[in-house]
């Protein structure tokens, strides 16, 4: 009996050297982390930690998001991709436990050798097998860490496509309404643009004016005319590319709301630290998984060097004829051990090559973690001179339309021509137009800086009707707000 429990203790002393030194040749990853994201930004807070459906207030917005992570197809393929790898991560598992077989037969086999009479040798049977590997190495228990590596590499792969499909569609809905904005400014300054034509026209005819002043006025009429067709394209483009990520087919009516051109945006916003975008981002988390399944098939190329023990217990019964069936039971055991005598250096080459994939796997984790503070930081930096850039556009818009007014009285006291007047209203159309496209480009680049710190696939921690749950709270507020807000307004008075 001590003789049996010393090779016990010897045996799992064995392979718990064996375990230990699988991967000692793979480095770990060399982060080096930086004690902030960016200079001056070292609060724990994020923006990461606001939920899409509270990031994005607008309700409209949230019904179309809603929408695409129901029916997108990338989303649907993940998903399914999840639940391919988990039945994959269950065979894993389930690769270490003992196999049960059975097998139900029955065989008339006759023997006809020359010069002696025919022989008829019948056989009925009925068996049943158990067979076992005892993972003495570790090879069955670095397959399951690699399946599971695998597993949990699929569902933060479709966490990241969440996030980006989130981020495309805002990054979509912005830039449409940007561009219903833009062509609502066009066909605004073509009706005045048209009555400048009409009062031309008339001048010269009069006899007050050049045919110069006239075909000037025709000729920004016809400038800001020729602006249309491209809109109008271009909003049914983005419009169709809305409904792809919808899941739906072209010519989908997307509702939107309009833009709010004179909407205070945050110049800055919290980004969090270092450690915690490392939680944050789904993408880097999928790399460090795909990491853990390299040094897994480290482990398991390591493993694959030694002998393998495998145990067969066989019993059943077994006659010549059903008479007497279950009274013929038959059973045995049986083990083996397989090891590699002389391979030539396969094994070992299978070992160094999987060592070579996992710093290869190393090298794509540290460049991914690079990439993810490379991103936290441009989108900061673009916010940052967005906000700036718009809030010069709206002083050059407020400025151009002043000088718009000071023209027409300037025009009307004679003091200037009508070619200044039409001038002053080019740049108030420009200005219009750049403080628009301002205002959309901020809101792209809060987009890509919750993109970029993570933000936006928290949905799979919801119940699956609670987004329209959350959408249709969101209504009800807005609704109560617009009613108390007469009734407040009256209690002021």
């Amino acid at each position: 009996m001590k003789r049996i429990y010393a090779i016990t203790l010897l045996l799992s002393a064995a392979v718990l050297a064996v375990s230990c030194s699988a991967v000692r040749k793979c480095k770990a990853p060399e982060l080096n982390l930086p004690s902030e994201i960016r200079a001056g930004y070292s609060d724990s807070l994020t923006i990461a930690d606001i939920e899409w459906w509270r990031f994005y207030g607008d309700t409209t917005l949230c019904r179309i998001i809603e929408r695409t992570l129901e029916n997108n197809k990338d989303m649907l393929a993940a998903a399914a991709r999840v639940e391919q790898m988990r039945q994959l991560y269950r065979i894993g598992k389930a690769q270490r436990l003992p196999n049960l077989s059975a097998n139900l037969y029955g065989n008339n086999e006759t023997n006809d050798y020359y010069g002696e009479k025919p022989v008829r040798d019948p056989e009925l049977g009925l068996k049943a097998r158990i067979s076992w590997e005892l993972d003495l190495w570790g090879n069955l228990r670095w397959a399951k860490r690699k399946a599971e590596a695998e597993f949990l590499s699929s569902v933060e792969a479709q966490r990241a496509m969440r996030m980006t499909l989130i981020a495309e569609v805002a990054t979509a809905y912005f830039t449409l309404t940007a561009l219903d904005n833009e062509l609502t400014i066009v066909r605004r300054t073509l009706v005045t643009r048209d009555e400048g034509v009409t009062q031309a026209r008339l001048r010269f005819e009069g006899g007050l004016t050049s045919e110069t002043v006239f075909q000037q006025a025709k000729v920004e009429y016809a400038t800001t005319a020729a602006l249309i067709p491209d809109l109008e394209r271009r909003i049914e483009i983005t419009e169709n590319a809305i409904g792809l990520l919808m899941g739906e087919y072209p010519n989908l009516r997307i509702e939107r709301s309009e833009m709010d051109i004179d909407a205070e945006l945050p110049e800055e916003l919290p980004i969090g630290l270092p450690s915690e975008l490392l939680k944050r981002r789904p993408d880097i988390r999928q790399t460090e998984q795909q990491l853990r399944s390299s040094m897994a098939a480290v482990g398991m190329a390591y493993a694959d060097r030694f002998p393998r023990l495998t145990f067969d217990l066989v019993g059943g019964v077994e006659n010549n004829d059903l008479k007497g069936f279950f009274r013929s039971p038959f059973s045995y055991i049986a083990g083996s051990l397989i090891s590699p005598v002389f391979g030539f250096g396969r094994k070992q080459a299978k070992y160094k090559a999987a060592i070579a994939e996992y710093d290869q796997a190393r090298l794509a984790y540290e460049k991914k973690v690079l990439e993810a503070f490379k991103e936290v930081d441009d989108a900061v930096v673009t916010l940052r001179n967005t906000h700036r850039t718009t809030l010069l556009k709206e002083t050059l818009r407020d400025a151009a339309r002043k000088y718009v007014s000071l023209a027409h009285l300037q025009y009307r006291g004679g003091s200037i021509n009508y070619i200044d007047v039409l001038d002053a209203q080019r740049r108030y159309f420009e200005a219009q137009i750049g403080l628009s496209n301002a205002v959309r480009d901020e809101h792209l680049a809060m987009v890509e800086l919750y993109k970029a710190l993570g933000g936006g696939w928290q949905t799979d921690e919801l119940q699956s009707d609670d987004r329209p749950v959350k959408a249709k709270k969101a209504e009800k507020a807005e609704a109560a707000e617009k009613a108390e807000k007469p009734q407040r307004e009256k209690r002021k008075e």
